[in-house]
C-alpha cells in the first residue's frame, strides 16, 4: 500500500495536496496584488506619458489625437514655451513662493506640534480640534476676498509675501503629519537636556529638530508641491502686477497664441518643464520616506 508523500513545515506534517493548495492560494494572492498595482501605475503614469508625448507634437496632432507618437518630434515647442511664458522669470517667482512657504510652514507647524506634544496648557484639546476642523471644511473661493482685504490692510496685496503668508496659515495637514513623528521621539531626551541646563527652545532647536528631520522632509515635500501648484491665490494677487506672476499663472497664458488660436502643444511643453523642480525636490526628500528615528536612547 502506497503512502502519500508529506512535507514537514514548522514541525507539523502537511499532506502534499494541502501544500499544493496553499501554494496556489499564495501565488494567486500575489498575482492579484501585482495586477492591481500595475493597473494603478498605468492609470497614474498614462496622463503624464500623454502630456510628454503631446509636448513634442504639432498642435494639429494634439487636437485630433490621431497618433500616439509624434510623426516628427517638435523640440522647438520647448523653446517657444520657454520664451512665451517668460519661463525663467516666472520660475524664480514660483521658487520664491514655494521655498518661503515650505520654510515658514515647517517652522510654524513644528513649533505648534512641539507645544502640543510636549507642553501642557489650557485649551490644548480645543486648539487641536479647531485645527483638525479646518481640514474637513472646504470653503474655496469664499475666503479669497477677506484674505485679499487683510493683505490690503497689511500693504502686502501687491507682493508675493501676501501669497506666502496665506499659504503658511493653512498648515493643519503639516501639523498633524509632524505630530505623528513627535510621538516617536523619546521624552527621556527632553529630560536629559533639561538636566544639562537646556531651555525649552534649546531642546526644540538642538534635540527635536535633528531627530525630526525625516518628518520635516516628508511634510516639506507636500508643502512645496502644494505651493508650487497653487494657481488661484497668485492669480488674484498678481492681476495688477504681471511681473510677479508665478509659473502656474504664466503657463495659462500659453493656452492661446498671438493669433488667439489654441496652442495646446506649447502649453503641454511648458507644463512638462514645470514638473522638473518637483522631481528634483522629491529626489532630495526621498530618503525621508524610509528614514526612522531609531537608536536615540540606549537602554
Amino acid at each position: 500500500m502506497q503512502t502519500v508523500p508529506t512535507r514537514i513545515t514548522n514541525n507539523k506534517t502537511t499532506s502534499l495536496p494541502t501544500y499544493i493548495s496553499l501554494f496556489i492560494a499564495k501565488l494567486t494572492g500575489k498575482l492579484i496584488l501585482w495586477a492591481f498595482l500595475i493597473v494603478i501605475v498605468v492609470f497614474t503614469l498614462f496622463p503624464v506619458i500623454m502630456a510628454v508625448l503631446g509636448s513634442f507634437k504639432t498642435n494639429a496632432e494634439v487636437t485630433t489625437g490621431a497618433t500616439f507618437l509624434p510623426s516628427v518630434w517638435q523640440f522647438s515647442n520647448y523653446v517657444k514655451a520657454w520664451k512665451g511664458a517668460n519661463f525663467a522669470h516666472f520660475t524664480m517667482n514660483s521658487l520664491f513662493v514655494s521655498i518661503a512657504t515650505t520654510i515658514g510652514s515647517l517652522l510654524v507647524a513644528s513649533l505648534a506640534a512641539y507645544a502640543v506634544d510636549r507642553q501642557e496648557f489650557t485649551g490644548k484639546k480645543v486648539y487641536v480640534a479647531l485645527l483638525a476642523s479646518t481640514m474637513f471644511i472646504s470653503i474655496g473661493a469664499v475666503v479669497l476676498r477677506p484674505q485679499f482685504e487683510l493683505m490690503v490692510h497689511l500693504n502686502l496685496h501687491k507682493s508675493l509675501w501676501g501669497v506666502v503668508i496665506i499659504l503658511i496659515s493653512g498648515h493643519a495637514a503639516t501639523f498633524f503629519t509632524l505630530i505623528g513623528f513627535f510621538k516617536g521621539i523619546p521624552r527621556d531626551l527632553d529630560e536629559a537636556a533639561k538636566i544639562d541646563g537646556c531651555s525649552v527652545y534649546g531642546i526644540y532647536w538642538r534635540i527635536i529638530l535633528p531627530l525630526l528631520a525625516p518628518g520635516l522632509g516628508v511634510a516639506g515635500l507636500f508643502v512645496f508641491r502644494n505651493a508650487w501648484n497653487e494657481y488661484i491665490l497668485p492669480l488674484v494677487f498678481t492681476m495688477t502686477k504681471p511681473a510677479l506672476q508665478t509659473l502656474t499663472v504664466g503657463l495659462a497664458s500659453l493656452r492661446y497664441g498671438t493669433s488667439a488660436a489654441a496652442e495646446t502643444h506649447i502649453m503641454l511643453a511648458g507644463a512638462c518643464m514645470s514638473i522638473l523642480p518637483i522631481l528634483v525636490v522629491y529626489i532630495l526628500a526621498n530618503k525621508s520616506f524610509i528614514s526612522v528615528t531609531a537608536g536615540s536612547v540606549k537602554g
